[in-house]
């Protein structure tokens, strides 16, 4: 298993396309956030718009150290939409919002270059 986000980990084992592909990740568009002070570290809750099929979906995300809520509502990110919710204190996370981190450790969204429409996978 692939758990560090060190710059020195080594690759993660090889998979099968299929495996890569049972990973479902979309765009959406954060429509609103907030912040969670209770949760362990410091998060912004995010609501996202994933598109028609996939529609609204909550995650909670540790983003405090590049970003506020004020500078998310609009911009799109990218979120694995097929793990199973996860509850984060009381709130109930739908989504994995999809980052790297920075050399100090901290997460940096990943978007498009240019904006895709919601709902878009990774592929």
């Amino acid at each position: 298993m692939h758990v560090s986000n060190s710059l020195n980990a080594a690759a993660a084992a090889p998979i099968t396309f299929d495996a890569f592909m049972a990973v479902d990740i979309r765009i959406g568009t954060v429509v609103s956030a907030e912040p969670f002070p209770e949760a362990r570290a410091p998060s912004i809750k995010l609501v996202i718009d994933f598109g028609s099929a996939i529609g609204q979906k909550k995650s909670s995300a540790r983003l405090t150290e590049h970003y506020t809520p004020e500078t998310l509502v609009g911009r799109q990110v990218a979120g694995v939409v097929n793990f199973p919710p996860r509850q984060i204190g009381k709130f109930m996370s739908e989504v994995l919002t999809v980052g790297f981190a920075d050399e100090a450790g901290a997460v940096v969204l990943f978007k498009p270059d240019i904006p895709v429409p919601n709902g878009s996978r990774l592929f």
